[in-house]
């Protein structure tokens, strides 16, 4: 084994939140890593936890606490060997300095990267597709506002139709919804001044490629795959993500 090899860090993904956003977090860290044979890819560690409860339920009505399970996973995957954490869930990071303290290794936080992405690419106005507990709790609202960025929702309508393709579509494995109130709620983004869309539930990108949608939108997940596989590794980065 070479010492580059030996220098590589290993990622460790806190998953169950929901279990397809967690194989499209690691299809896009495989996606994103210039490597030439098996051997070359970033080591990855995998806890698809399912037992981790709601977290947009545990933020709005009281349900049951996320992060003691959340920590768990951190844990574990820490015992893996894992020298960063990344969790493919945007509302689960409203929890994110309550997990932090116990945690021995960095976790990144997906909607810190994401403002930051936007704020390289020059825009004013982001439409934030989220859940509830996400909007509510105004997770992307503070890391955006502090940036400069104007942040505009959908109305409570057009949130419920959001909220639809998000749990009774992707969560459900359903194709058959209809999804004409999911477009109505982009469309009054893009009305309201929305330069871009931020896919701000890990769901939403699935989503996207499961009804095949095609919005000008920022990947919320494909830009935590990028900053884990830079914090890995920054030089197996396809050159156009470094």
């Amino acid at each position: 084994m070479s010492n580059e090899k030996k220098a590589r860090k290993t990622i460790g993904i806190i998953g169950g939140m929901g279990p397809l956003a967690t194989c499209d977090l690691f299809k896009k860290i495989i996606e994103k890593t210039n490597a030439a044979n098996d051997q070359e890819y970033i080591r990855v560690c995998i806890d698809n936890n399912t037992n981790i409860p709601d977290r947009t339920a545990a933020i709005l009505h009281g349900g049951a606490d996320p992060v003691p399970e959340i920590v768990r996973s951190g844990v574990l995957l820490e015992g893996m060997g894992a020298d960063v954490l990344i969790m493919p869930c945007n509302t689960a990071h409203y929890f994110y300095n309550k997990i932090v303290p116990f945690l021995h290794v960095p976790l990144l936080n997906m909607p810190e990267e994401t403002a930051h992405r936007l704020k390289q690419q020059n825009v004013k106005t982001a439409g934030l597709l989220a859940t509830d507990g996400t909007i509510k709790s105004r997770v992307y609202h503070n890391m955006l506002e502090k940036l400069g960025i104007k942040v505009v929702t959908p109305s409570p309508v057009h949130q419920k139709s959001v909220m639809d393709i998000i749990y009774k579509g992707v969560k459900a494995g359903r194709k058959d919804i209809d999804t004409t109130g999911f477009y109505a709620a982009m469309d009054e983004l893009a009305a309201n001044g929305a330069e871009k869309l931020i896919l701000g539930c890990t769901e939403l990108p699935v989503a996207f490629t499961m009804f095949n949608i095609d919005r000008p939108a920022i990947d919320a997940t494909a830009v935590l795959a990028e900053a884990a596989v830079r914090f890995a590794d920054k030089d197996l980065l396809f050159p156009a993500n470094k």
